[in-house]
């Protein structure tokens, strides 16, 4: 008889666990929603004072009317052609920093991770001109490449230092272990380091590709024609075009943000540490199987 309560206390602590996750959810997920119902409101239309939470059929045709007023498909070619290499550029650059400081003696690791948080510091103002100098001398303006080719420095440092709190915390025996059985730099990096640190190769394609997805500055200041603009540029001439139609402006929004979204769903599940991948990793280079985590 007395454990009935207390599997009755269970239940309302997991039912309540639920409740408050719901809401949470809620919370985050109402601004979305609210874009994606302003979206299908019929064209003309001023924004609507309240919050309405039924989208209206007749809206879908927004979407269309979008892609007839700007090149929203060329645009969108256009960014997703610079996903296609600056995301992987990325990763590979910003892991190779963070494994070359994971590997380097004290002294030296303790100079790199304070440059790195150093140039977090400085402004991306600041690199503007700069940059705009070597792109106009490599011949890189108003192209695509002149957009791709910060990722060759890993983009942000703020990445370098994800990747090096990870590989600093793989067991050195494990390492050592891949030396002794003639395993180079490079194949500890790719063989070792890289398959226990893919959360964090996850979290930093997310991150870098949000990052190039949204940028607006860039764009604007190495591209000239028009047939280059990647999307955030085409949504801000649309915005420029008409500024009260707020239906179109939020079917843009919606455009926007799908891929981000969509992306980060996919990967979320794989976020995790998978502790399975790393008892093999140990396993198979005679390790303890005690995980770094």
């Amino acid at each position: 008889m007395s454990s009935e309560p207390h599997r009755l206390s269970r239940g309302l602590a997991r039912a309540l666990r639920f409740l408050l996750r719901l809401a949470v959810a809620g919370l985050f997920l109402l601004p979305l929603w609210w874009v994606l119902v302003a979206s299908l409101r019929p064209l003309g239309l001023p924004p609507s004072p309240t919050l309405e939470w039924l989208p209206g059929l007749e809206g879908w045709r927004n979407y269309v009317r979008l892609f007839e007023t700007v090149p929203l498909a060329n645009q969108l070619r256009n960014s997703l052609f610079v996903e296609l290499f600056a995301v992987p550029l990325t990763v590979l650059t910003a892991s190779w920093a963070g494994f070359a400081m994971a590997l380097s003696r004290p002294p030296l690791r303790r100079r790199l991770v304070i440059l790195a948080v150093l140039l977090m510091m400085v402004p991306t103002t600041a690199l503007w001109l700069t940059r705009f100098l070597l792109f106009k001398n490599l011949g890189l303006i108003d192209t695509p490449w002149a957009l791709i080719l910060p990722a060759v420095a890993g983009t942000s440092s703020f990445y370098v230092l994800l990747y090096f709190w990870t590989f600093r915390r793989l067991p050195r025996e494990m390492l050592e272990a891949a030396r002794l059985d003639g395993a180079g730099v490079f194949a500890l990096w790719a063989r070792v380091a890289m398959p226990l640190a893919r959360p964090t190769s996850l979290t930093v394609a997310v991150l870098a590709f949000s990052y190039y997805w949204s940028d607006l500055t860039s764009p604007l200041l190495y591209l000239r024609s028009e047939a280059n603009y990647t999307l955030p540029v085409g949504l801000q001439v649309l915005q420029q075009m008409d500024s009260t139609d707020s239906s179109l402006l939020m079917a843009a929004a919606v455009v926007m943000l799908l891929p981000v979204l969509l992306l980060f769903l996919i990967l979320q599940r794989f976020l995790g540490f998978d502790g399975q991948l790393f008892r093999d990793w140990t396993a198979r280079l005679g390790g303890s199987g005690k995980g770094p985590y």
